[in-house]
């Protein structure tokens, strides 16, 4: 067995000595450290800044959140950006949505409690095409600058960009209607046909018995609409039958889709107009012009007529005329039985306004001889009646006239009834319409059934007769013409003969010439005869004397 020793291993080396450590007294960072220090303050002075920078927070309200987007949707004011939307949530209930969104530090003014807010994205509507731009930019926050003194931080923002902005310049007023009919917001409103304004907002009344409209007139149009301006509706078209005829009107091509008011003041014959209407004066919106422009009435009497004939083309609101003069509607029209007289009368309720036909002069006194219904007994016995009159063939409707008859019987006007009764009259046409009726009643009293026998009678006797000489005329044609025409030839021969025997130079002529000269010697002998024995009718008896032989 071989022994083989193991190696010894080298001895470890010494260790070490210990450093000595000696500090700098000039000791100096690393330039390293200069880089993230700077980028650190940087930092620090951006967050300053825009904490500095940064202003107010507002939450608006909206039913949708369409084209909004957190840190992209600008808030912009004259298309100038104020602030910036930062979120978006829904509300608890879920029926809209809160979006928050921070404003500029310059834009604390328009945390005014009266700011209103907006989405501004593409819109077609009455007032026409909006929002084209946001097509490409996207759709964006929109604000109309408030004016109050309180402030808020929660607003609802609105659903429709407002018509008329804070910052614009006119005057906005009030107009009370019955119904808005085709208007609505943004509609125009036109002065001379021209478009100077438009409808703002409407609202129902408090008592449901109407509406009221905000419309803004721009400047400088408001000048012209001042206390004795009239508004009405300027919409479609307005096309009106009555007894006048068919009536066509239309304000501009616009406003028979949009709709639309004009306005305009009456020629009151003063050389100029009043003052400017305030801001927030109140109007009443007629249904047309005529309605708008016509001069106030007075006081209103009703009257009762009663008819005993046909109503059939009279309706309410049909004119009441005294000689071509409107003085006048009817109200209502009805039928009643009259137990009495045992028949049916219309009644037809009348309302006419007496100062139409005599205007009241500025500081001339009023007549107060009589009363109203002295004067309207008097002319009742003047012969004062009303009449259904045809106002228009082609559509058949009626109006009621009031006019002089004087070959009327009397009547009398109970003037403690009320309302007062008006004595009526027949028409003319009632009239030719009784006389043609009684003219079919005794038309019905021939007996045309037994002229008609009679006739048909005598009818057949005619076509017997009529056969008969047929007949004759065929037997004449065949018999005895033939010897007729021999006879007309013998005759034209016996006339040649005489017209030949009766000319100038044939013998029979001269003869006669001949026998005429002596007999009228044979007359001049008879003639000195006769003369003689006027003279000696004795020469008869004795004879002629001897000396005178």
């Amino acid at each position: 067995m071989t022994n083989t020793e193991e190696p010894k291993s080298p001895p470890p080396p010494p260790p070490p000595p210990a450093p000595r450590v000696a500090r700098r007294r000039d000791w100096l960072p690393s330039l390293v450290w200069f880089i993230p220090i700077i980028a650190a303050l940087v930092g620090v002075t951006l967050v300053v800044h825009i904490l500095m920078q940064r202003g107010p927070e507002i939450e608006l309200s909206f039913k949708t959140a369409e084209g909004l987007e957190a840190g992209k949707t600008a808030v912009k004011y004259k298309d100038v950006q104020i602030g910036m939307v930062e979120s978006l949530r829904l509300s608890r209930d879920r029926s809209h949505v809160r979006v928050k969104v921070q404003l500029n530090k310059d834009a604390a003014a328009f945390t005014a409690k009266d700011t209103r807010y907006w989405v501004v994205r593409p819109r077609l509507d009455t007032s026409g095409i909006s929002g084209l731009g946001t097509l490409l930019s996207g759709a964006y926050i929109g604000v109309d600058a408030g004016s109050a003194e309180e402030t808020a931080d929660e607003f609802v923002g609105l659903e429709a960009p407002p018509i008329v902005t804070r910052d614009a310049s006119g005057r906005q007023f009030l107009l009370h209607a019955k119904d808005v009919g085709s208007l609505d917001v943004g509609s125009p409103v036109y002065f001379r046909r021209i478009k100077v304004g438009q409808v703002a907002a409407y609202e129902l009344d408090g008592d449901g018995k109407g509406v009221t409209l905000r419309v803004f007139v721009n400047a400088p149009y408001e000048k012209f609409v001042d206390a004795n301006t009239r508004f009405w509706h300027a919409s479609g078209i307005d096309m009106q039958v009555s007894a006048s005829g068919l009536t066509l009107r239309t304000q501009a091509l616009a406003t028979i889709l949009l709709g639309g008011i004009a306005f305009g003041t009456p020629d009151l014959g003063t050389s100029s107009s009043g003052p400017a209407a305030l801001e927030n004066t109140a109007f009443v919106l007629a249904q047309d012009e005529a309605a708008a422009m016509k001069q106030k009435d007075g006081s209103a009497e009703t009257m009762l007529l009663l008819f005993n004939q046909s109503l059939r083309g009279l309706s309410p609101g049909a004119p009441v005329d005294f000689r071509g003069v409107v003085i006048g509607e009817v109200k209502s029209i009805g039928v009643e039985f009259d137990r009495d007289e045992r028949e049916f009368k219309m009644p037809v309720l009348i309302q006419i306004y007496p100062d139409r036909l005599q205007r009241s002069v500025p500081g001339e006194a009023a007549e107060s001889k009589y009363s109203q219904k002295q004067r309207l007994q008097f002319l009742v016995n003047k012969g004062l009646r009303a009449q259904l009159r045809p106002g228009n063939l082609l559509t058949g409707q009626v109006y009621v006239a009031l006019d002089f008859f004087p070959k009327v019987a009397p009547a009398k006007v109970d003037l403690n009834k009320t309302p007062l009764e008006l004595p009526t009259v027949p028409n003319s046409l009632d009239e030719l319409q009784a006389q043609i009726q009684e003219i079919a009643s005794k038309l019905n009293k021939v007996p045309f059934e037994q002229i008609g026998k009679d006739l048909r009678t005598s009818l057949t006797t005619l076509n017997k007769t009529l056969t008969s000489a047929e007949e004759l005329t065929r037997t004449l044609n065949n018999d005895v013409s033939p010897e007729i025409t021999a006879a007309m030839k013998d005759a034209r021969k016996t006339i040649n003969s005489a017209e030949q025997t009766l000319s100038q130079d044939s013998p029979l002529q001269q003869d006669m010439r001949e026998a005429m000269r002596e007999i009228t010697r044979a007359a001049g002998s008879v003639r000195v005869l006769t003369d003689y024995l006027e003279r000696h009718p004795e020469s008869l008896l004795r004879g002629k004397p001897e000396e005178n032989k």
